[in-house]
């Protein structure tokens, strides 16, 4: 039996393993709950590339796991309810997505939540390391022409001036006097703040949130499942710049991270708005390991 199996195989099993390899993955939201988790936890559970979805949270996630099961979809939906369960939701995962924290209120800056949400985020990633230790793990953090056809990285960090969007480097190419692209770009850093001042209390930037860790996941898993070429921006530990971690292009692959595409060609301007914000982004960067150390 297992010479036959070693065999090469028919065209037709070759086609069947490889739809039920791309249909299988097993994914995780920890805080599923809350403003961002509930409609990415949707998303997911709407995709072909999912076959078991758990949901994690301190509150709630049997009501949203009830209400997302009514979905005829094919993966199975399961809610988990506080530490002692999170072992559960994790075990077998092969992706595991963290939109877990507390939102931003008007007047609040993303520096107020640090200890807050750096806890969360480190005590769930130690589970992860712990429960499923060969999981992917994906953590949402603030990153014209039809939007759906538009590509632009977004490189540096997560906060203020930090982000830096690489305009040049835009698919289809585009052009803006240099007023136009500084009101562009200021408006990008602050997207985050526009949608908290917006929702006036009432919440802070969730579902577009929600749409971009979804579609990292989906990237994720294909790559995972052998699709080539899939790219997306994401803030690693890296060496193109003196930072330590630095978001960039990155090529995902089987095991996650194939290769690190770096910044690229860009352009003085561009060049200008990394070098200001190496240092706001350095200091954020010390924050965070000293904050990690203190874990320990």
């Amino acid at each position: 039996m297992l010479s036959a199996l070693a065999r090469p195989a028919s065209a037709a099993l070759r086609r069947s393993f490889s739809t039920s390899a791309q249909n299988n993955a097993k994914v995780a939201v920890l805080g599923a709950s809350g403003g961002i988790g509930q409609p990415l936890s949707l998303l997911l559970k709407n995709s072909p590339l999912v076959s078991r979805l758990t949901l994690y949270d301190i509150a709630h996630t049997p009501g949203v796991a009830a209400d997302l099961s009514h979905i005829e979809t094919r993966a199975t939906v399961k809610g988990y309810l506080g530490p002692e369960q999170l072992p559960d939701c994790l075990k077998g995962c092969d992706v595991v997505v963290i939109p877990a924290g507390v939102p931003r209120k008007p007047g609040m800056t993303r520096d107020d939540l640090f200890n807050t949400n750096a806890t969360i985020v480190a005590t769930l990633t130690a589970a992860c390391a712990q429960h499923c230790p060969e999981a992917m793990i994906c953590i949402i953090a603030n990153p014209g022409l039809d939007p759906a056809r538009v590509s632009v990285p977004v490189i540096g960090g997560h906060a203020g001036k930090t982000i830096i969007p690489l305009v040049s480097q835009c698919t289809p190419k585009v052009d803006f006097p240099q007023d136009q692209l500084t009101t562009l770009i200021g408006r990008i850093q602050e997207a985050g703040t526009e949608v908290v001042k917006a929702k006036a209390g009432a919440g802070s930037a969730t579902l577009s949130m929600a749409y971009a860790g979804a579609r990292f996941v989906f990237s994720l898993v294909d790559a995972m499942n052998g699709k080539e070429g899939v790219v997306e921006c994401s803030f690693v530990k890296s060496q193109e710049t003196d930072c330590p971690y630095f978001s960039t292009p990155l090529l995902l692959g089987k095991k996650g991270i194939e290769k690190n595409l770096g910044i690229g060609k860009i352009s003085p301007f561009e060049e200008k708005m990394i070098a200001e914000a190496i240092p706001e982004l350095k200091a954020s960067i010390k924050k965070g390991e000293e904050f990690v150390k203190s874990m320990k």
